[in-house]
């Protein structure tokens, strides 16, 4: 059992962790606090509490949102012990069967890429598109307790959309790119974006073409035995070419912080995996963050002036402002050319909180989205845009559902629109 009684023991019940817990501002139970969960699992190590049924669905409620990290004065890691508390309880109670078939689809891209042919194909006969938001809504359908926005599947993925594994643009640079997999088949628009920014900086892009899922999906869910093969595979991949890179892009924040950060929390128990994981981990960057500090890209913004009639809202998603710390990055490529309004609180999570609470506790994303919808409603912004594209579906649907004419776009993809 992995040691909880060290974190336990060392929280000392401040309480500041609390205004800030998206659970907690949804469902006000100190059992569904950060200090709530600390406590319990102390009692878990101590065994004088059962992983019972009750104790599973306390524990996945929390959207991991990490915010409690942030403001704790101890800096105790508290998503990293509910993450790992999840894999004793997929253990005891199993995985449900659906997600361990979209996690087989993870692991294995020849197959996901076949499965998203035919889904693409098929999605229309159940599903009505929405080509703004490059989403879908289920048709009249009894089954499903709510209205709801999904991302739709794009006609050929980014990666197999894309002929060469190098594309040379003047040699002012090579960065590696990681797309993930809700940008390779899904939000395919900011693969090309990014492509096309990097064209202009005159910087050769790798696609890094067998790469796997991030593992992201499968370690917020409990499953470590996907997260333990594909985050091998991917450091042993990137190990192979990673000297020949400046740096490896990700336009996503989870894929991201999931290969710069969370690795090596998952192999802290693997210390030559831990080692590896701790190697690459600095060439890995958010590609906003990357190309602020190394590119003469703000300068090249800035000459194309701003345009005051486009009112933009940056939302921060959570493994980019408290994971990574990136804030002012992407707000600083995106004011060149665009009037950036702030939203009430752009640091409150979304709601997104991984594939349990968007499948199976969907009422508790769709609570926390309709604050963050309001907020993005009273900037009166027309575009609100993060780095995320678990963000996007989550934000899409609340502002589908909240009737609102906003339309999500990557802050890269702004940045493609003004080149």
């Amino acid at each position: 059992m992995f040691d909880y009684s060290k974190i336990s023991d060392a929280c000392i019940k401040c309480g500041k962790c609390i205004p800030v817990c998206t659970i907690h501002n949804i469902h006000a139970d100190e059992t569904t606090s950060p200090r709530g969960f600390i406590d319990l699992l102390g009692a878990y190590q101590r065994g004088s509490l059962e992983l019972d049924k009750n104790a599973k669905n306390i524990f996945e409620s929390c959207f991991l949102c990490t915010a409690c990290v942030e403001v704790c004065p101890n800096d105790l890691q508290t998503d990293m012990i509910i993450e790992q508390v999840r894999k004793d309880i997929g253990e005891k109670f199993g995985i449900a069967w659906y997600k361990r078939l979209a996690f087989f689809f993870l692991r294995n891209r020849k197959v996901m890429d076949i499965a998203a042919k035919f889904g693409y194909v098929f999605q229309s006969c159940a599903f009505t598109l929405d080509e703004k938001r490059k989403s879908m809504y289920l048709r009249n359908f009894p089954l499903i307790k709510y209205d709801r926005l999904f991302p739709s599947l794009a006609k050929k993925s980014f990666l197999n959309s894309q002929s060469e594994e190098i594309i040379y643009n003047g040699g002012k640079g090579k960065v590696g790119l990681f797309i993930g997999c809700l940008a390779n088949y899904m939000y395919t628009d900011i693969g090309v974006a990014l492509l096309k920014v990097l064209k202009a900086l005159e910087i050769d892009v790798y696609l890094i073409k067998q790469q796997k899922c991030c593992g992201a999906p499968s370690y917020f869910t409990g499953d470590f035995e996907s997260v333990n093969a594909l985050a091998k595979f991917n450091i042993e991949y990137i190990e192979g070419f990673m000297d020949e890179l400046d740096a490896i892009l990700i336009p996503e924040a989870t894929c991201s912080a999931m290969i710069k950060v969370d690795y090596m929390h998952f192999f802290h128990d693997q210390p030559q995996w831990y080692e590896r994981a701790k190697k690459i981990s600095p060439f890995v960057h958010m590609a906003s963050h990357w190309l602020y500090h190394n590119s003469n890209l703000q300068e090249i913004l800035s000459q194309k002036g701003v345009d005051k009639n486009i009112l933009v809202t940056y939302h921060d998603a959570c493994h980019a402002k408290k994971v990574q710390g990136i804030e002012k990055e992407p707000r600083g490529l995106l004011k060149q050319n665009y009037k950036l309004v702030e939203m009430e609180d752009p640091n409150q999570c979304c709601g997104f909180g991984g594939v349990t609470i968007q499948i199976e506790k969907f009422h508790l994303a769709q609570k926390a989205g309709e604050s963050k919808a309001k907020m993005i409603k009273d900037t009166e912004a027309k575009i609100v845009s993060a780095e995320c594209s678990a963000c996007r579906m989550q934000i899409g649907n609340s502002l589908h559902v909240s009737k609102l004419d906003v339309v999500f776009k990557n802050p890269i993809e702004l940045i493609a629109d003004v080149l």
